[in-house]
């Protein structure tokens, strides 16, 4: 790591604190005693098989929805159950597709089942696509972030079961991003599919925590409510660190990445890059006209991100992937003064944001900041009172510590 780096880990503020150590140190609890192994909803068969005997399912899933080695699909088919359909969100079943591409319907090779996209035109699924079902199994690893558009496919499908009287399972996963909550909440009029609930950036609750919420709080349509299940994991907490063993989507390639994503997204909605089209996805970040950092990168097509910004162009920034992941997971919130810095270093400030920005904020007042030259510290002040407003909320739906 070059000496040039130190200058950003201090902008990052992601620097941990070195304490003494002692002559003779005693060792934790953890160290003696190693935590119990998480058990995921989908691992704990015996509290949901019941539940599935002699019913039609409907399964929505993707690459990460495995027990042990196994697909939960190939692993239903093998034990019996009769699946009738595959429901697949952004990336698609296998988790392939570029952000933000057209998912197509298709048949999985494997088992011959039929795949039906919920993504593209078809958000939400029709009443026609559930209506010969008994049962929605759904099974995705979550990250924890408003709009990673995951927690939005479930709304869409609670809506279509609550509509059709059907129960939905939900076999619940760890929130690699679970122990924190940070950011502004989404104001009405910037509702979309990156962010259709009053909730902050980070959310802090898993996929089942949040179907709850969805449910408690009456967000679905004409007053809905939702015949919900959710398995629990077990030996989990909100302070459980969690290394994903599948990558949640192609541009999220490991936990380092999964960590920076809450902050760095936000810069989709700008003129900077942040990796997709190289091996370092959300862990560089820069532009062609950028004069601070002193990294670069040249984004060219590859899998996951077949037309990356700036393609064949090198861009200047830093590279974050020399950080390690458990320095950026224990700084646990939400990082602006890149951002902020990068605004003013562009030398067109006009063109630095663009309208997507407002989405993924889900307010225009964060680009009013900062281009009012409010400081990190202004900016998160005023999020204050609302983040306290809905830890409360978000408290009645806690399934963990």
């Amino acid at each position: 790591m070059s000496f040039l780096f130190f200058p950003f880990l201090l902008l990052l503020t992601l620097a941990c604190q070195t304490v003494p150590k002692q002559a003779e140190e005693i060792p934790s609890v953890e160290k003696i005693i190693p935590a119990p192994r998480i058990k995921l909803g989908a691992e704990q068969t015996q509290k949901y098989y019941p539940m599935l005997k002699d019913k039609r399912i409907g399964m929505v899933v993707n690459q990460t929805s495995v027990v042990g080695e196994a697909s939960i699909v190939d692993q239903f088919v093998k034990d019996g159950f009769d699946v009738s359909k595959i429901f697949a969100p952004e990336h698609g079943f296998r988790g392939d597709a570029d952000a933000g591409a057209l998912v197509k319907d298709g048949k999985d090779v494997k088992t011959g089942l039929p795949i039906i996209s919920l993504y593209g035109k078809n958000k939400k699924p029709t009443m026609g696509q559930f209506s010969n079902l008994d049962i929605i199994v759904f099974d995705i690893q979550d990250v924890g972030v408003r709009f990673y558009t995951y927690i939005s496919t479930l709304h869409y499908v609670m809506q279509t079961a609550a509509e059709l009287g059907l129960p939905v399972l939900i076999l619940d996963r760890p929130n690699p991003n679970g122990h924190y909550v940070d950011g502004p909440i989404m104001e009405k009029e910037f509702t979309s599919f990156v962010g259709m609930h009053p909730v902050p950036i980070v959310h802090g609750m898993t996929i089942g925590e949040y179907g709850q919420m969805i449910n408690g709080e009456g967000w679905l349509e004409d007053g809905l409510v939702c015949d919900l299940k959710v398995i629990r994991c077990e030996n989990y907490s909100h302070q459980t660190p969690y290394i994903l063993p599948i990558k949640p989507s192609p541009n999220l390639p490991n936990n380092l990445s999964i960590y920076y994503y809450p902050s760095l997204c936000l810069f989709e909605g700008t003129a900077l890059s942040v990796g997709r089209g190289t091996n370092k996805q959300f862990q560089v970040l820069g532009y062609p006209d950028a004069t601070i950092g002193e990294s670069t990168f040249t984004p060219e097509s590859m899998p996951g991100a077949s037309k990356p910004k700036y393609k064949g162009e090198e861009c200047r920034g830093y590279d974050l992937s020399g950080v390690k992941a458990e320095e950026v997971y224990k700084n646990g919130q939400l990082n602006l003064r890149l951002l902020i810095s990068f605004y003013q270093d562009a030398q067109d400030k006009d063109a630095f944001f663009i309208p997507y920005f407002e989405n993924l904020a889900g307010t225009d007042k964060l680009e009013i900041q900062i281009k009012e030259g409010l400081s990190e510290a202004e900016i998160k002040q005023t999020w204050v009172a609302d983040l306290e407003t809905f830890k409360l909320i978000r408290n009645k739906y806690l399934l963990y510590d």
